[in-house]
């Protein structure tokens, strides 16, 4: 599939004056990334972006919202039952709810197995829903693991008034 659209991410502000870079995934590791592989997360709806920035409900904590311009492919909608079939990808390769735990126990939990898989595949990211506390069926995330400034994986940050960059794009 291709994605043409506005997404979101919240940051943590140790990251927000880096907002394309992915440092704070590749160094962490997250749902659909290994430590030591940067990947990008965000959302089409600015309140699933920021549930998605604190994943397990924890009260509120500082966070730095921006936009992002997105126009990418190829990537695996994971939304498509068909095309979840025709790559074998189960429902319990998405949600994983005990993927930090394998991760931290030095396991690959299914999510990252699965998007190895897509990666090595030819995917540039993948649409999945949100499992972060309170997010519903219909909120979703834009997930990459290639991105740049060029087609056909573009990702520009919204911020004419230079308010992060430093200055107007």
């Amino acid at each position: 599939m291709r994605f043409r659209g506005l997404v979101y991410r919240a940051h943590n502000p140790q990251w927000s004056w880096t907002p394309l870079s992915g440092e704070g995934t590749c160094l962490h590791g997250g749902r659909f990334n290994r430590r030591g592989v940067p990947a990008f997360y965000t959302s089409p709806a600015p309140l699933t972006a920021i549930r998605e920035a604190q994943p397990l409900g924890r009260p509120m904590q500082p966070l730095t919202l921006c936009a992002y311009e997105v126009d990418a492919e190829p990537l695996f909608d994971s939304t498509d039952g068909e095309r979840r079939r025709a790559l074998g990808v189960a429902e319990a390769d998405l949600a994983c709810p005990t993927w930090e735990a394998e991760m931290l126990a030095g396991s690959v939990p299914a999510t990252q197995a699965l998007a190895d898989r897509l990666v090595a595949a030819g995917y540039a990211g993948i649409q999945v829903r949100s499992f972060a506390a309170g997010a519903g069926l219909a909120d979703l995330n834009l997930v990459m693991w290639k991105w740049g400034a060029n087609l056909p994986t573009r990702v520009i940050l919204v911020d004419e008034e230079g308010r992060i960059s430093g200055g107007p794009e």
